[in-house]
């Protein structure tokens, strides 16, 4: 760490739970965002400004004008790019001394195992279950921790699946069932400030996972109502019986 990055990086170096050597974690740090949507727009702009040192972002859609209600990477002039491409430029104008990586596809098989593999955190910030039945079947091969989220109308929710810890879930424990389909934004509707809130929870779990200090949301879902303005923390139990990790090694 040189002495610019100690000026830039001051006010949290400054917090006895970073100091210079969690600090240069984060530089040392890579993070793998899937959606740079409503979600992962904030979640990527606190990364970078935090200093994670490699970021990966990927996303196949196109920014379009009711993107830019919420997901505040992007600008009307980025209305028609690649959001993976575009989210780029703003977080290299943001931070130029992190690396990011923009994939304008959607990753999977060989490519999405190889990009888990490397990641030191994956922020899920997808916007539906069948991306999120596969973000976590990866993750629980490779032991990445997951911080997933999902946001809707007024109301979000949030956990942490570190399952480097034994008795962490994963995400199949909460669902069950990978039949069920979820709303959409597009159809119901979101609140702009609501993902803004949830996308710099998950960047806050990520630091915190990379730093390896304080508590994160492992085995909590964090229940967001932005109307009544609640938070609520319930228990999230692994299921033994869970077909993705019910028989993970460790056991």
């Amino acid at each position: 760490m040189d002495d610019a990055q100690r000026t830039r990086y001051s006010r949290q170096i400054r917090l006895p739970q970073v100091g210079e050597e969690g600090q240069q974690k984060l530089l040392d740090g890579r993070v793998l965002i899937i959606g740079m949507g409503g979600l992962g727009a904030p979640t990527a702009l606190y990364l970078a400004a935090a200093g994670i040192g490699h970021i990966v972002i990927s996303d196949f859609d196109r920014v379009d004008e009711s993107n830019l209600q919420r997901q505040i990477v992007h600008t009307e002039a980025s209305v028609g790019e690649s959001k993976a491409s575009s989210a780029r430029q703003r977080l290299l104008a943001l931070n130029p001394r992190v690396r990011v990586d923009a994939v304008d596809y959607e990753l999977d098989d060989e490519e999405l195992d190889s990009a888990v593999r490397a990641a030191d955190v994956v922020l899920d910030c997808t916007d539906n279950f069948t991306s999120r039945f596969t973000l976590n079947r990866v993750c629980l091969a490779h032991r990445t921790p997951l911080v997933s989220a999902a946001a809707i109308r007024w109301e979000a929710q949030l956990s942490t699946f570190d399952t480097r810890r034994d008795d962490s879930p994963c995400y199949r424990c909460l669902y069950p069932d990978t039949s069920v389909e979820g709303a959409t934004c597009a159809a119901e509707g979101v609140m702009a400030p609501l993902v803004g809130i949830v996308g710099c929870i998950q960047a806050a779990e990520a630091i915190k996972l990379i730093i390896g200090n304080g508590e994160v949301l492992c085995g909590r879902l964090l229940l967001v109502d932005v109307l009544s303005m609640e938070f609520q923390s319930v228990k999230l139990k692994r299921n033994p019986d869970c077909p993705d990790c019910g028989r993970r090694s460790g056991d």
